[in-house]
């Protein structure tokens, strides 16, 4: 159960098809498409072998790269530090397993094609910490000083029910409980008759115009909305995406990302760096067993400095050392902004209006601080309270979301002491990792007095600021008002039969492409459509049994608000 759940009167019930992230802008089944028994489709034989490049080895890259070698093609991965992306997992040094998940951390069950791969792969998983949850065991909410206790929401203050009813009735009032159904049934018709109205009414207005207009909300004081900002719906810090358009927000919660979340069993960078070492699948026209590793070498790339077009309308990448290559096609996975700033990148590539949305794109900052401990203090009682010694920590001071994760009693276990957004991962760009462990103990220990936290930690700490890394400058895409028809350019791009020739051979794929951003089956979505676009780009097509998304793309696609 969530703080301030996205739920409405409506409950689920047995044997109902679950929300999952379909649409809602380009409601396409890609889970139903990449399980197909026929495969996504065939390229004509003269193409195989043909070289693609993928610039960046995330999520969508991996995704890209290896089906599109399964269809024959030879994905050629340019990647600027590591395998993974955005999804980056760090290991404590010992034998005790312990990882801190400095990226991606949490997934929701209803990112079907991204459980796809995880399934594929045979990586487990488990219920994500998250607050009012059980596998948190209990949650302490710090707001204004006043600290609360409870291991669910039953044990919070009647207030919070208050403000958790508001944001329901807020969403019903924009008829969230048909659109909901919509998804469920998958019957596009409905869905895009509801959204597409939906997008034309709330691009040009804000997360928190949504909360302060709605009539739910009418008979609630200012502090309540600072309660819901602190504390959110699910995950906390939603404070964070107030300035955001409220068409992120819908889909967040239309589509249950912030519900029944799970964590990666031994770090999710085994997604990406399993999906290197995966055999194509049985239909590929490679030999039994070829793999991206075995294409490669067992290496990728250096980091791409400079993206051209040849002559003869093949694509030059120049490596970080001044190595040109020359490729049949490219798929850049990479956040938009590098494409000006770490890429030189041939400007008649792109359109001056997709140059607009690549560069209007706006990113937010994201900070986290992990520690490693000797033990799961967390799961001892205080005799004098009966309360475990420390639980999943929500607060407006410093570190605003404290995360425990640990393999049971007597073992090694890890404290993200921090987790935050915007203004305040900025708090803690210019400190060192140390600083930063100690602003974020000074600030729980206001929470938790009789605490001792220091004596318990070993090993060297971890931070992160995504922000200050130039193959990032920020963690993911929030779109700001009136940023719709960036995105529309962004996710349409594969669809390329009317570009001119020039700008044809180039794809974009990547979280911040997708109308999903900071969630991986975006970058697995719009990875898979770069794989659909480069297909068709070489003649090839999807089987008659398993159309693609660029095959209904004409009665799908996301509503065009013009210019």
């Amino acid at each position: 159960m969530t703080i301030f759940p996205a739920t409405t009167d409506h409950e689920e019930t047995a044997g109902e098809r679950p929300v999952t992230i379909f649409g809602p802008d380009f409601p396409f089944a890609f889970d139903d498409w990449i399980a197909h028994p026929d495969g996504l489709g065939s390229i004509p034989q003269e193409a195989h072998g043909r070289e693609v490049a993928i610039i960046g080895a995330g999520l969508a890259g991996m995704v890209a790269a290896y089906e599109l070698m399964s269809l024959g093609l030879r994905p050629v991965v340019y990647e600027a530090t590591r395998i993974g992306g955005r999804l980056r997992t760090h290991r404590f040094p010992g034998d005790g397993g312990v990882t801190a998940e400095l990226g991606g951390m949490r997934f929701p069950i209803s990112g079907t094609s991204f459980f796809h791969y995880v399934d594929r792969l045979g990586l487990t998983h488990r219920p994500f910490p998250n607050p009012l949850t059980e596998a948190a065991r209990s949650t302490v909410i710090d707001i204004g000083g006043q600290t609360h206790y409870a291991r669910t929401a039953a044990d919070l203050p009647e207030h919070f029910t208050a403000i958790s009813d508001a944001w329901s009735h807020a969403l019903e009032e924009i008829g969230f409980p048909e659109l909901q159904e919509a998804i469920r049934n998958r019957d596009t018709a409905e869905l895009k008759r509801r959204w597409d109205r939906i997008v034309a009414d709330w691009d040009d207005r804000t997360f928190y115009d949504f909360i302060a207009s709605s009539t739910a909300f009418e008979n609630l004081r200012f502090r309540d909305r600072e309660v819901f900002g602190v504390v959110g719906f699910g995950t906390g810090g939603w404070d964070s995406d107030f300035p955001n358009s409220m068409l992120e927000i819908l889909r967040v919660v239309l589509t249950n990302c912030d519900e029944d979340q799970r964590l990666i069993e031994g770090g999710v960078d085994r997604l990406p760096q399993g999906l290197w070492t995966l055999p194509a699948r049985s239909t590929s026209p490679w030999p039994e067993g070829t793999t991206l590793a075995s294409l490669h070498g067992g290496s990728t790339l250096p980091a791409v400095s400079a993206v051209k077009k040849d002559p003869a309308g093949r694509f030059e990448l120049t490596d970080r050392w001044g190595v040109t290559r020359t490729h049949d096609a490219v798929v850049a996975t990479c956040h938009s902004w590098l494409l000006t700033t770490e890429i030189d990148c041939d400007e008649s590539l792109f359109s001056q209006d997709l140059w607009m949305a690549l560069d209007r794109t706006r990113y937010m900052q994201s900070s986290k601080t992990f520690v490693m401990v000797d033990e799961p203090f967390w799961l001892e009682q205080d005799p004098a309270t009966g309360r475990d010694r420390m639980s999943m920590t929500l607060t407006d001071r410093l570190t605003r979301g404290t995360y425990l994760f640990d393999d049971g009693p007597g073992k090694p276990a890890a404290i993200c002491l921090s987790y935050s957004w915007m203004s305040d991962s900025l708090k803690m760009l210019p400190h060192s990792v140390d600083r930063r462990v100690e602003l974020a103990l000074s600030a729980l220990e206001k929470i938790y007095p009789d605490l001792d936290i220091r004596s318990h930690i070993v090993g060297e700490p971890v931070t992160v600021s995504w922000e200050d890394d130039p193959y990032f400058l920020g963690a993911f895409k929030g779109a700001l008002p009136g940023h719709y028809r960036y995105n529309h350019r962004m996710y349409t791009h594969f669809m390329q039969q009317d570009l001119p020739e020039v700008e044809r051979g180039i794809f974009l794929a990547g979280d911040d492409v997708s109308f999903t951003p900071a969630w991986a089956e975006g970058a697995v979505q719009t990875g898979l459509n770069a794989v659909w676009g480069v297909m068709a780009h070489f003649g090839g097509a999807s089987h008659t049994s398993n159309p693609g998304p660029g095959d209904v793309f004409a009665d799908l696609a996301p509503v065009d608000l013009g210019d």
